[in-house]
């Protein structure tokens, strides 16, 4: 009798063991940056905190010419709200998206977009020299300094 309980709890030892030695799943592969070059560091992933915003790194105040700005804030992944003060009498706010060159959006009936870029390429002298920029067009750009 002694023998078959010492066998038995050998059994149960081995059975317990190779459960403990059970694989382990598999980890998921990790998510892949995105492409573009972001403004202001590294390029976002889909798995950012942020929750999916390919730009999140935006967010924030960006200051252009005679007082003009671009405020970003994240809203609903994949999306943000633009508060614009994009000439002297063009103050709004405005829905955006993310896209392949920035985060696309509408104002008034023209879709334009913000995309990574240089004071230089802004086209405008008070920004000559800076590096972290957001341009729309020609004329129209907004730095971090």
């Amino acid at each position: 009798m002694q023998k078959s309980v010492i066998l038995m709890s050998a059994a149960a030892l081995v059975l317990l063991a190779g459960c403990e030695k059970a694989e382990a799943p598999a980890p998921a592969p990790a998510e892949a940056t995105t492409a573009d070059v972001s403004a202001g560091g590294a390029p976002a992933t889909a798995s950012d905190q942020a929750g999916a915003h390919r730009f999140a790194n935006w967010a924030g105040k960006w200051m252009g010419v005679e007082g003009m700005y671009a405020a970003i804030t994240l809203a609903e992944p994949g999306k943000y709200k633009l508060e614009m003060q994009s000439d002297l009498d063009t103050k709004g706010t405005y829905d955006g998206k993310d896209s392949e060159e920035g985060i696309l959006f509408t104002r008034g009936t023209e879709e334009l977009s913000l995309r990574p870029g240089s004071g230089e390429a802004t086209g405008l002298k008070y920004l000559a020299g800076k590096k972290d920029c957001l341009i729309v067009k020609q004329g129209e750009g907004y730095c971090r300094d």
